[in-house]
């Protein structure tokens, strides 16, 4: 009897090696099926927590809130002509409002995907200019999902990145060790992750992973002219390719990592 358990536990643990093997080699790789993510490893238990009590009809939503938007994320800018830029020219969005407060010292643009903006309104906009700021307030403040762009005056003249990304940045820190940041990334989804990502190498952004570097693979993080990252995820299934933008095969890159720390 003994002998039959030393070989169950040596069969579990061959078992648990393989799937580690299987583990690394696809590198928690994500499987999208009808809008779930399966992944191959054990999700912690958060005392009281339920993840599915805040779907559909479990979760009760006050009727106050049925009208609340999503509006914006706000990140701070060095140079906002690098910043359009990219934002702009590079990802595809356009500038929908601006705000100039010279007594602040400041100044704010506000971005947005145009498939995401009232096609009448974005019409009208293109049309009259950014001068009506009744127009370009209201576009604005019904359009999802803007990233404020703040311009602090005078930082364009600073010569290296001044703001902490939240990624492990030791930039603003007094001691200069890199601090465990909660702001993670932006994120934009794209048809080809592997086309975009060749486009985005093409116009020379700088990547923080291509689609076959580190263990997630398929997906991409580029950075924008502050450091900021944006993480780069298809519409549909989570393909991968052969090699990627940067020359990395499939199974190459390091395993996954907490980019916070």
């Amino acid at each position: 009897m003994a002998r039959v358990r030393r070989l169950t536990l040596l069969f579990a643990a061959a078992a648990v090696a393989a799937c580690y093997s299987a583990l690394n080699f696809v590198g928690f790789r994500k499987i999208h099926r009808r809008g779930l993510t399966k992944q191959m490893a054990a999700t912690p238990a958060v005392e009281g927590f339920s993840v599915r009590d805040f779907y559909g009809d479990k979760l009760q939503h006050d009727d106050a809130t049925k009208e609340y938007l999503m509006q914006q994320t706000m990140v701070r800018v060095r140079n906002p002509k690098a910043s359009l830029d990219f934002y702009c020219k590079v990802l595809g969005f356009e500038l929908i409002m601006h705000r100039d407060f010279p007594q602040w010292g400041f100044s704010v643009y506000f971005v947005a995907q145009p498939g995401t903006v009232n096609p009448a309104k974005l019409a009208e906009l293109r049309e009259k200019g950014p001068d009506s700021e009744d127009l370009t307030w209201n576009l604005c403040m019904t359009t999802s999902g803007c990233i404020e762009l703040t311009w602090n005056h005078g930082s364009e003249g600073e010569a290296d990145k001044i703001y902490n990304t939240g990624n492990a940045d030791p930039t603003g820190t007094t001691n200069g060790e890199k601090v465990k940041g909660g702001f993670g990334h932006l994120g934009i989804t794209v048809p080809d992750v592997y086309e975009a990502c060749q486009r985005f190498k093409d116009m020379g952004c700088e990547f923080h992973k291509s689609p076959n570097s580190g263990g997630m693979k398929g997906l991409a993080f580029v950075k924008d002219p502050d450091g900021y990252l944006i993480e780069i995820l298809p519409q549909g299934e989570m393909i991968t390719k052969p090699v990627d933008c940067n020359g990395v095969a499939l199974e190459g890159g390091e395993g996954y990592k907490d980019n916070s720390k």
